[in-house]
Formats: C-alpha cells, structure tokens, sequence
C-alpha cells in the first residue's frame, strides 16, 4: 500500500488527518475524504480523494511517500529520470529493476520500493532526509496492524547477511489496515 484512501486506516492515515486539520483518528473516513479533495482542489491536484506520492509531496508529507510497481505520477517521474530510464510516470518492471539496482549499489535492501531511505540516497529531493527517514519508520516495539504485510522501501534495511547492533528499522506503512474487514 502506498496510497491513501476511504476505508484504511493507521499511523500514515493519522499524519494525513493532522495535516489536513481534521480529526486524527487514524481511520480515512468521510471526513478525511472531503478534507483531502479539498484540499486536492485548491492545491491544483487530481481531485480524486485518494492521497499518493504526487498529493504526499505537495503536503510536505515525505514520509508517506512510497513509490512501488503500479504507483503512478510526477514523483514517479522524477524517480526514473533520476535513475536514467524511461520518464513515463509509470512504475513498472523496468523501474523496479532499476530501484533494485540502485538499492544493491548502494547498501540499500534491494526489494525495489523507493521508500524515504532509498529517495535520500539518491538524492532526489532536498525534502529526504535524515529527519524524514526516521519519521518513515515505525516506533520501537510497535506492532504492524493484523494481516499487514511488511511495507518496504521506507526503511530500507541493510543487506542480509551483515551484522547488526539493532533490528532493522519497519516502515510505518505495516499499521495499514482496512477498517471495513
């Protein structure tokens, strides 16, 4: 999950709900829905409800963005011109080849999702850094919602095999749920 929108809930949720003023329940609900098109409206967005990278890097909300296959945009973009393959704002196959390179070069875990670890590393904007990484990633002995599959990317964990002194770090992303289930 890399987008945000009616039914889900979580941590990420809970950031948009502050930054549009609304009440931060964690849950997309109504209310966060016709705040964000809103505010999609009158920042010149696809007014749509939906919050993903374009709408996260508009609000200052780095740490939400999560760029992965079937994530589409300008912030996409601007991810595969940094990377030096076709611009065409679609994630797909040859972009998270791409990623995974780049992630291997680089020391990065190489799953192919350009999370706040993997965007800094590139440098891809001045917004990534090292405040923005830590904010990505869940606090220390939080769980990720029930049935959430681990979110990459965000944290950005270092390659198998190393030792470590800490556990790597998990993207806030895990506390995704949907509330409907």
């Amino acid at each position: 999950m890399s987008i945000l929108k009616r039914g889900l809930a979580g941590e990420p949720v809970k950031i948009l709900q502050q930054k549009l003023g609304v009440s931060s329940d964690g849950q997309f609900g109504p209310g966060t829905e016709q705040a964000l098109k809103d505010y999609q409206g009158k920042h010149g967005l696809k007014v749509d409800g939906i919050a993903g990278p374009d709408t996260f890097a508009q609000m200052g909300l780095y740490e939400l963005i999560l760029l992965k296959p079937g994530t589409s945009g300008d912030t996409v973009k601007k991810l595969q011109q940094s990377l030096g393959v076709t611009a065409d704002g679609q994630f797909g196959g040859g972009t998270a080849k791409a990623v995974k390179d780049f992630q291997a070069k680089n020391g990065l875990d190489a799953d192919g999702l350009a999370g706040p670890a993997t965007l800094a590393k590139m440098s891809l904007f001045k917004e990534f850094t090292v405040e923005v990484v830590k904010k990505s990633e869940m606090a220390p002995g939080a769980a990720p919602a029930a049935g959430a599959a681990p979110a990459g990317g965000a944290s950005d964990a270092p390659p198998a095999g190393e030792a470590h002194a800490e556990a790597p770090k998990r993207s806030i992303w895990g506390t995704i749920k949907s509330f409907f289930s």
